[in-house]
């Protein structure tokens, strides 16, 4: 059985963990704080987070000996948030991830170097992309842990090894994707947390559902934009490569779940972290208020500066994500921004 590691102890690592061994797996577990290993051991729960979610302790390695997990795994999964990943990773010794799979859980870009995840390892530690992977959506960890039917979408160039880690994620309440365009889903995976946190604005400042759809369309082609400009396939709506010969599925494009899917949940979603924060700055906390307030890290605040900082050179037209990052890194006030978006929507 495939040895798995698990980097984090937030919500969506628990979330993963839960699937793991509800599929009988025996996964190695790095959490930060000994105290929260010793609650998990003694109440079968993460105190923390997912607080519904129990384990069968007997499947959990707990450590927080971050060498140890990693040497003990064959694919190591990394759950924590984009911002914490230098943190985390840095003191590790440069060949530590030698013959591992690496899979990504994040949704953000590294906040500073305004690169993926997998450009950083690569440089780093001399992660080749072959062995890097990613876990995307749609999927909000509540209802992972509530066990309603979710779908999983698993990316690699690699799509074979991608499609052998997909099938231990299979359960009666998670469905499983496979897709190789593992640059357009990550870049997709921050553009829609700016595009929630802008969906949250709205609502904070008590615009209604029919603005919110033409908001939501807007950015959809917005994210569209910027994928096409970054070299990104795939994109075209309504226009399929051939069917997968085995499990005679429609290759995925830009209408797939992990585009337009994650899209929509993450700024509909009373569960979106990204949304939450942006109702807090459209009611009118301040960005510090609003992250003081809130228990989880939303990407979208750095990413909208990241995509910013990027787009800089990629030179895509993104008035809505533009605005979104005026109003939380350049103090303009989310009414005006706002208005300025009206102007632009078709």
């Amino acid at each position: 059985m495939v040895k798995f590691g698990i980097i984090g102890s937030g919500s969506w690592a628990t979330a993963l963990a839960k699937i793991l061994t509800d599929n009988n797996h025996h996964i190695n577990w790095w959490i930060r704080n000994a105290d929260t290993i010793s609650q998990i051991q003694k109440r079968k729960h993460n105190p923390h987070y997912l607080s519904s979610a129990y384990f069968d302790t007997g499947l959990l390695s707990l450590e927080n000996d971050l060498q140890k997990v990693i040497s003990n795994s064959e694919v190591i999964i990394i759950a924590v948030p984009s911002a914490f990943i230098e943190e985390t990773l840095i003191s590790q010794k440069a060949g530590i991830f030698e013959n591992k799979k690496i899979v990504s859980a994040i949704k953000g870009i590294l906040p500073g170097q305004n690169i993926l995840l997998n450009a950083w390892l690569l440089k780093q530690f001399d992660v080749l992309l072959e062995n890097y992977f990613a876990i995307l959506g749609p999927c909000h960890a509540e209802e992972v842990a509530a066990e309603k039917l979710s779908y999983l979408t698993f990316s690699g160039i690699d799509v074979t090894k991608a499609t052998e880690i997909a099938s231990h994620f299979k359960t009666d309440y998670i469905n499983t994707i496979v897709n190789y365009d593992i640059l357009g889903v990550q870049y997709a995976a921050v553009l829609k947390n700016i595009y929630a946190l802008g969906a949250g604005i709205a609502h904070g400042l008590e615009y209604g559902d029919n603005f919110l759809s033409v908001y939501i369309a807007n950015s959809a082609d917005e994210m569209a934009g910027f994928l096409l400009k970054a070299g990104i396939e795939h994109i075209v709506v309504g226009e399929h490569e051939e069917e997968d010969p085995v499990t005679h599925r429609k290759a995925p494009n830009y209408a797939a779940s992990v585009y337009l899917g994650d899209l929509l949940v993450t700024c509909y979603s009373l569960y979106s972290r990204n949304r939450t924060f942006g109702n807090m700055i459209g009611k009118g906390y301040s960005v510090k208020t609003a992250q003081l307030e809130m228990k989880m890290v939303a990407e979208g605040y750095n990413a909208a500066k990241c995509i910013y900082d990027i787009n800089k050179n990629i030179k895509a037209d993104m008035p809505i994500a533009e605005t979104i990052y005026k109003i939380l890194w350049e103090n303009v006030k989310p009414p005006e921004g706002f208005k300025q978006i009206e102007e632009v929507l078709i």
